[in-house]
């Protein structure tokens, strides 16, 4: 045999060795891949982090408080645009839409706005709190239903001072007032003199632009009333403001339209993250698909104008903690509870939530929702466990032969998540399946999985490290625990 042949059947065995080995290769990858098993997420809503903090984010720590806002996960801020702070005395002289005339005082919010600019954080600007000389006289202090031409006025100067034209951060979500059912903030509360602050905010909010969003609602989750305050039963209130009746077949009850383009509540809940309000028109997280079907009908009805699909947003929610609140949930409940009602949230067709509070108040004060344990400053701050859920949330939970997962990455795009497993507390990490997130961060799947309630999960993604780990034993139902450790 020559050296030509020789040659030749060597290369034809090598080929065929080769060919084995892959094929070998292959059929143990499948083998070993059925516990690897990778899953793609479809399109989804997105689920979009604010953060409000009214004491951390306003003041000598508000540089360094929007950076940590944003390294939890938040890309929104919601601020407070007082205006009894901005034209506190008088009505500015000249033309009161115009931002320049004297009397307007911008310089505090455009520092404040200056600093979420830079740390990367599109503000959310909430209108608030009416000047005394721009109220209708039926209200005190600053919770006074303002006249709405004033308001009207008021929101030209605002919306375009910050166009970004006028040497100050540009701001295109624009929220009408702050639990508008609440009297301490509205009086009166009534929901037609909300319906005509809101169309006269959107009138020059859309005027300036019409890429501007107007948000509206934001609402108290209880109705109440006692000797000195009340609030309206949210569902009640946006029935109302929207001219949509109740029961199994509604209809209108007016002609009156509301222009907006966000509907927004405030869904705190006294019994964990999928439970509902115990009276009739109350909306906690339970009941959000209830508020998101009387939203769809109103659109449908035509009760809603809007330039595009109107979008369903909670612009404040959290959950005190113990520590430092002795009758708030524990640590660890907290954490798991905000990874549940951010889905609760999402599923509910919620798109952005705004959590309140960065950092513990401190003291005896009742803002004990941070996200951070108070500390001297808030550099030595302390995170919680409850920071890492906000920032990376992720649920799982057991079936027949099946885990279902549900999570957001930190980073909110696409990325190749790990799903890892350990049995009990203690034992190793190993993982189980991986997940394609869609363009917005969302994973989710039925893993095929044979686990027991011993099990927990967590989830691990570029850019996001590694979730909090999730028990596959549901914490009792009955748990009650106040949103304000009460």
């Amino acid at each position: 045999m020559g050296v030509t042949a020789r040659n030749i059947l060597v290369g034809l065995a090598i080929a065929i060795l080769a060919a084995v080995a892959v094929s070998s290769g292959s059929a143990s990858s499948r083998r070993a891949g059925h516990a690897t098993r990778t899953y793609s997420t479809g399109g989804t809503l997105p689920l979009r982090t604010s953060l409000d903090d009214p004491f951390t984010l306003t003041g000598s720590q508000r540089a360094l408080g929007f950076v940590k806002a944003r390294a939890a996960g938040a890309s929104y801020v919601r601020i407070i645009a007082a205006w009894n702070e901005i034209a506190p005395k008088a009505p500015p002289s000249g033309t009161a839409s115009d931002p320049d005339s004297r009397g307007y005082s911008w310089e505090w919010l455009d520092v404040t706005l200056a600093a979420a600019e830079k740390a990367g954080l599109t503000p959310i600007l909430d209108i608030a709190r009416a000047p005394a000389w721009a109220q209708g006289g039926a209200g005190k202090g600053g919770a006074g239903a303002p006249k709405d031409s004033l308001l009207q006025q008021f929101a030209k100067a605002l919306a375009l001072h910050y166009d970004g034209k006028h040497n100050a951060p540009p701001v295109h979500v624009f929220q009408v007032w702050n639990e508008p059912n609440l009297s301490q903030d509205l009086s009166p509360a009534k929901p037609a003199v909300y319906r005509g602050m809101v169309n006269a905010v959107a009138t020059s909010v859309h005027a300036v632009s019409k890429s501007n969003l107007v948000v509206a609602g934001g609402l108290d989750p209880f109705g109440n009333k006692t000797k000195t305050w009340y609030s309206v039963p949210p569902l009640a209130f946006m029935r109302a403001m929207l001219c949509v009746s109740g029961g199994k077949h509604p209809h209108r009850t007016c002609r009156n339209q509301a222009h907006f383009d966000v509907w927004a509540h405030h869904p705190y809940s006294f019994n964990g993250p999928f439970g509902s309000a115990n009276r009739k028109d109350d909306v906690s997280l339970g009941d959000l698909p209830e508020m998101r079907s009387l939203l769809r009908t109103a659109v449908k009805f035509h009760r809603i104008v809007s330039t595009r699909g109107v979008q369903f947003w909670v612009t404040e929610f959290s959950w005190d903690t113990k520590p430092p609140r002795r009758h708030a949930a524990p640590v660890g409940l907290a954490a798991r509870w905000t990874a549940e009602a951010l889905y609760q949230m999402w599923r509910s067709g919620v798109s952005l939530v705004t959590w309140f509070g960065l950092e513990d108040k401190g003291g005896k004060s009742p803002y004990q929702s941070g996200l951070y344990f108070h500390a001297s400053s808030l550099a030595r701050a302390r995170a919680k466990p409850v920071r890492t859920a906000f920032r990376f949330p992720f649920v799982a939970y057991l079936g027949k032969r099946s885990v279902t997962v549900w999570g957001r990455d930190a980073t909110s795009d696409r990325q190749l998540v790990r799903i890892q497993r350990r049995h009990g507390s203690h034992g190793a990490w190993r993982t189980v399946a991986k997940i394609r997130s869609n363009g917005s961060g969302i994973f989710k799947a039925k893993l095929r999985l044979a686990a027991t309630k011993r099990d927990q999960l967590r989830a691990s993604a570029s850019g996001s490290g590694y979730s909090l780990a999730f028990s596959l034993t549901r914490p009792s139902p009955k748990l009650r625990y106040g949103p304000w450790g009460n």
